[in-house]
């Protein structure tokens, strides 16, 4: 984890891409029906974030301004950052 000029914490979610922990809603597979079309909706809205860096998604971010943010780590990696950081 890292931290902002003005101390706000960051999770790096892969390739040097950093998302604020505390908008953070929730981190999911992207394998079922329901998160693709989570995906389709928000790519709609304007609303998607690819930080994929081209390779394949394996994890979803929710975030509380409804934004979401497609990474190619793995949710437990992810997850695992957050936990070792609280």
């Amino acid at each position: 984890m890292r931290k902002s000029e003005k101390g706000i914490p960051l999770l790096n979610i892969g390739f040097g891409n950093v998302v604020s922990i505390s908008r953070v809603i929730a981190i999911v597979a992207p394998g079922s029906s329901p998160m693709k079309r989570l995906r389709e909706e928000a790519g709609e809205r304007g609303k998607l974030v690819d930080a994929t860096q081209g390779r394949k998604t394996r994890s979803i971010i929710v975030t509380d301004s409804d934004h979401v943010i497609l990474s190619a780590l793995q949710v437990e990696t992810i997850t695992q950052r957050v936990s070792s950081e609280e």
